[in-house]
């Protein structure tokens, strides 16, 4: 298994895909090898987290932005298709030896760091080893990635990787229609999807650690991660809570929208500013660690998706930790995305537009009335099981069956 994002990395949605692969990858048969990245390639370390014994295996890597920059530039070539390029250096060696040593059956990547697929392109080829790239979200669009040799340059990995691999994964249904229609003549059974997920285990741990909830006013909405400028612009939200604030319907002894871990306070601070009365309702809140994330998504009174139009064919990662915390979702989405589809098809139709300050204000009050009167949908525990890892593990292990014991090309 190759990737970038494993622990002692902190943060990022990716870290907890792939070590929930690695984790419970055994109890179908498979025994996981981790080949990562040194340490010191990490912006922020904290500890390895307690669990199965998975064999790690780190190899040569240095960030260009960190550790081969000069009064903070360097050249272009060292951060192509990603900063981490010289990982391929260390890595691809690395790989040989392991291969060698260990006769493993398949080579599983992992995607958004480009070199990590690069690598993995590198060993397939050099071995003849089934490959199976996960791609998660869409290499590239008709925009990203904004550096056009970058997006030449991720275009040509995908195209290897579409060729050569004997699976191709992502996380929603859109990222898949899209990467089937950029590559019309590959073969659709080599496209499969497995969708990203929460896990159980981490919930049992913060259940633990949570304070039974203690219902009281003001109602607290809480979102819970990155708020991109333009993925996930608030602008309309501030809008409609500044209108229902004048018009005396929310207050700050009634109301409090908390934005935990947001990335982008400054922004945030700045709409708030510009909207009258809305600092007095939103609360915004530094990260914490995982455990105390998902304990506070428990503790929520309501919990806050926010995904654009323009990111139709993604879904939060956190959409599926909101399901399992069994809390009232409040989704502000276009309907015709991946993320409402995955709401509606939970049971969940407490949904509004995100680019529209009169559906949000309409969207919210209703949501209001349903939670205080009790009567907000939550998914069902089927509906929820079938979003673990555990579960999305599952399909990994079908995949590697496959990719290992019969021809898919």
């Amino acid at each position: 298994m190759i990737a970038y994002h494993y622990p002692p990395l902190c943060g990022g949605s990716g870290i907890h895909r792939t070590l929930a692969f690695s984790r419970h990858l055994p109890q179908f048969g498979w025994q996981p090898m981790v080949l990562t990245v040194h340490p010191r390639a990490y912006e922020d370390v904290g500890a390895v987290p307690d669990g199965r014994d998975v064999p790690v295996h780190r190899s040569f890597a240095l960030d260009s932005s960190r550790h081969l920059a000069l009064r903070g530039r360097y050249p272009d070539f060292l951060a192509q298709p990603d900063r981490w390029i010289s990982w391929w250096l260390g890595a691809v060696p690395a790989g040989l030896r392991l291969i060698r040593k260990h006769r493993p059956d398949a080579i599983w990547s992992s995607y958004p760091i480009a070199t990590a697929h690069l690598i993995a392109l590198s060993l397939h080829r050099l071995t003849g080893l089934p490959w199976i790239a996960d791609q998660r979200d869409p290499m590239v669009d008709h925009d990203y990635p904004p550096d056009p040799r970058r997006r030449r340059i991720h275009a040509w990995i995908e195209r290897q990787s579409m060729r050569r691999a004997a699976a191709v994964v992502c996380t929603t249904p859109g990222a898949l229609s899209e990467l089937g229609l950029r590559h019309p003549h590959t073969d659709a059974r080599r496209l499969a999807l497995i969708e990203n997920g929460y896990d159980e285990a981490s919930f049992r741990i913060a259940e633990a650690a949570a304070p039974a909830p203690a219902r009281s006013s003001p109602f607290k909405l809480l979102h819970s991660g990155v708020i991109y400028p333009s993925e996930r612009d608030p602008a309309p939200l501030f809008a409609a809570l500044a209108r229902l604030a004048a018009e005396r319907r929310i207050a700050p002894e009634t109301f409090r929208l908390l934005l935990r871990a947001s990335a982008h306070d400054d922004h945030l601070r700045a709409l708030m500013q510009h909207h009258p009365g809305v600092a007095g309702l939103v609360e915004l809140a530094p990260p914490q660690p995982y455990h105390a994330a998902l304990a506070e998504m428990l503790d929520a009174d309501g919990l806050l998706l926010l995904q654009a139009a323009n990111c139709n064919s993604q879904i939060p990662a956190k959409l599926y930790e909101y399901l399992r915390a069994r809390r009232p979702v409040l989704a502000l989405t276009d309907a015709a995305g991946d993320t409402a589809a995955t709401l509606r098809a939970a049971g969940i139709d407490t949904i509004g537009q995100l680019d529209n300050a009169d559906d949000i204000a309409a969207a919210l009050m209703r949501f209001l009335h349903l939670c205080r009167t009790q009567q907000a949908p939550l998914a069902a525990r089927a509906v929820i099981d079938g979003h673990s890892r555990a579960a999305r593990t599952g399909q990994l292990a079908t995949l590697l069956d496959h990719a290992t014991h019969q021809d898919m090309k």
